[in-house]
């Protein structure tokens, strides 16, 4: 399916993201050893968040419960358009913040600046805020022990 391939295409070129073949078919995303989420041939998008997250996906009708795991923090998207790409990438993207925010320079400008493409509402700001570190990422000019 040309449209999986296309989110394939997008996902994969954020930074820090890693490709991989997934266990269970399809393309795995990885951030470091986290995984983002994973797109099967079929259209079937698949992607774990914490638990208020996946709810409130769930609540708002963004997403499904996922068919193998339905009380756990997955959910699943079907790509069955064009239209749908724009949505899988979002759901993607709000996966990838979780993660993305640990490593940014600036966590709380890279918040804002998300939140704002994103066009998160307020709710799922206020459950995003956890991820947000309350300090930059700091680069120790200290060598490493041997």
């Amino acid at each position: 399916m040309k449209h999986v391939k296309t989110l394939e295409d997008l996902v994969s070129a954020w930074s820090q993201i890693s490709v991989h073949p997934h266990r269970f078919g399809g393309t795995e995303f990885l951030f470091g050893a986290a995984e983002v989420g994973h797109a099967h041939a079929n259209g079937i998008v698949d992607i774990p968040f914490p638990r208020p997250i996946h709810d409130m996906l769930l609540a708002e009708s963004l997403a499904e419960e996922h068919r193998w795991v339905p009380n756990s923090g997955w959910i699943t998207f079907r790509i069955r358009s064009e239209q749908d790409i724009d949505h899988a990438l979002w759901l993607m993207r709000l996966s990838y913040l979780r993660y993305a925010l640990k490593e940014a320079a600036e966590p709380r400008t890279s918040f804002e600046q998300e939140s704002e493409e994103l066009r998160l509402s307020p709710r799922f700001k206020s459950l995003l805020e956890p991820f947000v570190p309350k300090k930059a990422k700091q680069v120790s000019a200290e060598p490493l022990p041997a």
